[in-house]
């Protein structure tokens, strides 16, 4: 233990020269909060002044998984809040049972802590770099100079890419009923001439593309996720279209679209009921870009971009030339050492509280005082944010706003007084006020969840006839977090349908869930409380 001397001593130096003293003092296991089991929470004051949170996920508790979140659940949606992401997460299906769950689907997140993600594009909302989500290879990386992000594995392994490179040969589609083999030239992006696109549940409720071409749906067996041949992920073919565009892609299918000579190569291999496998591979170089970096990517779970690459195996990185590295700022970031993966965020601009870190001063309390040996920020500013069981727990006004000590007493709590929305300047399009405060809307995330293991109705089997007993949306996925793409009148026949993993009755978002069909196309996901036997 360090004795009250010291810290004394420590104190002092740290408010003449806040940036050293951070590495002065290791955190202990004293005064952390044990927010769920194998989750704990501490809040930092630093004399600076700075206000520090994190959160640390134990990695040997098997109960507890990071996952990333998306914006509208849809990376062509637009931006939301960490805390819509929170409630859109919390209770919705996830896929981390993998081998060991024999429906691979079944269960579901306890969201515990959200976060802030990467940086985006402030018109369209979508994430910048790549994305993994639940499995699924949402949106490639580029090389980004090296900043691929932070990573998270089925096996509880975690690194921090830099430069990465998809070998073309590398992304594949394999028909083994015809031995052939055909490229996936993109991943939810638009589709080109002459080209094949894969898109995911992720992208939107529908492809988005014209009527040409050909677009073939697939109900896979598990997430594509990136599984390098020979591996590969598995579904069959249940739609073939031809010159019809913009179908949707359910919560557990992909959409393989094709024009062109990619279109003829498709149909050839193709026919309702067949098999396709799926196989992507991510090759890792250093941050030139040119050194080879043995990183293995296959079966990544979770992962985002990130900005600012800063501690790389105990090793501080700095960025001299950067003024967004050597200014204070609020900071959001991922750090990790052999026991915890920790969430981060710094609140900044406010000079009687807290007033932010530089990327350096950051490393240095990742260090030193959480004993961390790898971190990687992500964006940060007035999207800096933390939610812990539904709550932002840091100062996200001045965050966005900056404060220069107009406020006497510490935030959040003064973020609650409506007088104060009634003194700022009109608000951005990007900020969203409610009665629990403000944050900014950002477009993604990443997640401390507990994996709840799956639950199942009995009321119904596999081809028994039901009726609504209300108007019911019809939706994508088993979940209110999925789209509703049509409305079922009430006292429509219909009945329980074959659903490949075995989800039929799953409980996700509070309720039970069934696959049913209603005839005429019209087949999806319906809540138990809304069907009878007739």
């Amino acid at each position: 233990m360090v004795s009250r001397k010291i810290l004394l001593i420590l104190l002092l130096i740290a408010l003449v020269f806040p940036g050293p003293a951070l590495a002065a003092a290791p955190a202990d296991n004293l005064g952390w909060e044990v927010i769920a089991s194998g989750i704990e929470y501490r809040q930092f004051q630093l004399p600076d002044p700075n206000n520090v949170f994190v959160v640390r996920l134990d990695r040997s508790n098997l109960n507890v998984t990071l996952e990333s979140s998306i914006a509208q659940g849809k990376l062509s949606e637009g931006i939301e809040t960490v805390s819509g992401m929170y409630a859109r997460y919390d209770q919705a299906l996830n896929y981390w049972g993998g081998s060991a769950n024999p429906r691979t689907w079944g269960m579901r997140n306890q969201v515990v802590v959200a976060i802030n993600g990467s940086y985006y594009d402030r018109v369209s909302g979508i994430p910048q770099g790549g994305q993994v989500q639940s499995g699924w290879y949402a949106k490639r990386y580029d090389k980004l100079g090296g900043w691929s992000g932070f990573t998270w594995k089925l096996d509880r392994s975690a690194f921090i890419g830099e430069c990465v490179y998809h070998p073309p040969e590398k992304q594949l589609i394999t028909y083994p009923a015809t031995g052939n083999i055909q490229r996936i030239n993109d991943v939810n992006d638009p589709r080109g001439n002459d080209e094949l696109v894969l898109f995911t549940p992720q992208f939107n409720s529908r492809t988005g593309t014209i009527n040409s071409g050909v677009e073939v749906l697939v109900e896979m067996t598990r997430p594509t996720m990136i599984l390098p041949n020979p591996a590969y992920a598995s579904g069959i073919v249940r739609q073939i279209f031809i010159d019809k565009g913009n179908n949707l892609i359910p919560f557990n299918y992909i959409a393989l679209a094709a024009s062109g000579t990619a279109a003829l190569t498709l149909l050839e291999n193709v026919q309702l009921g067949s098999e396709i496998q799926i196989s992507q591979e991510i090759t890792s170089y250093e941050a030139d870009c040119t050194t080879p970096y043995a990183l293995s990517w296959t079966k990544t779970y979770a992962s985002i971009q990130g900005a600012f690459f800063f501690l790389k195996n105990g090793q501080i990185r700095e960025f001299p030339e950067n003024p967004g590295a050597t200014t204070r700022h609020p900071r959001t970031a991922i750090a990790y050492n052999d026991q915890y993966i920790f969430f981060l965020v710094v609140d900044g601009r406010d000079s009687q509280h807290s007033i932010g870190m530089t990327i350096n001063e950051l490393a240095l309390f990742t260090r030193d005082i959480l004993l961390a040996t790898s971190g990687v920020a992500q964006d940060g500013g007035g999207s800096s944010t933390m939610v812990i069981n539904g709550k932002v727990v840091n100062n996200t006004y001045c965050n966005i706003y900056t404060c220069w000590g107009q406020f006497k007493y510490y935030l959040p709590l003064v973020t609650r007084n409506s007088l104060i929305r009634q003194s700022v300047p009109q608000a951005e399009n990007d900020v969203i006020w409610s009665a629990a405060g403000v944050e900014r809307a950002v477009g993604n995330g990443m997640l401390m969840v507990i994996a709840l293991p799956g639950e199942y109705s009995s009321k119904y089997a596999i081809d028994t006839q039901v009726k609504t007993i209300q108007n019911t949306d019809l939706r994508l996925g088993p979940g209110t977090n999925y789209a509703s793409f049509t409305t079922i009148p009430n006292g429509t026949l219909g009945k329980i349908a074959v659903q490949m993993n075995g989800l039929n009755g799953v409980l996700a978002k509070s309720t039970y869930w069934w696959y049913v069909d209603f005839g005429a196309g019209l087949i999806g996901w319906v809540p138990e409380g809304a069907l009878v036997k007739p």
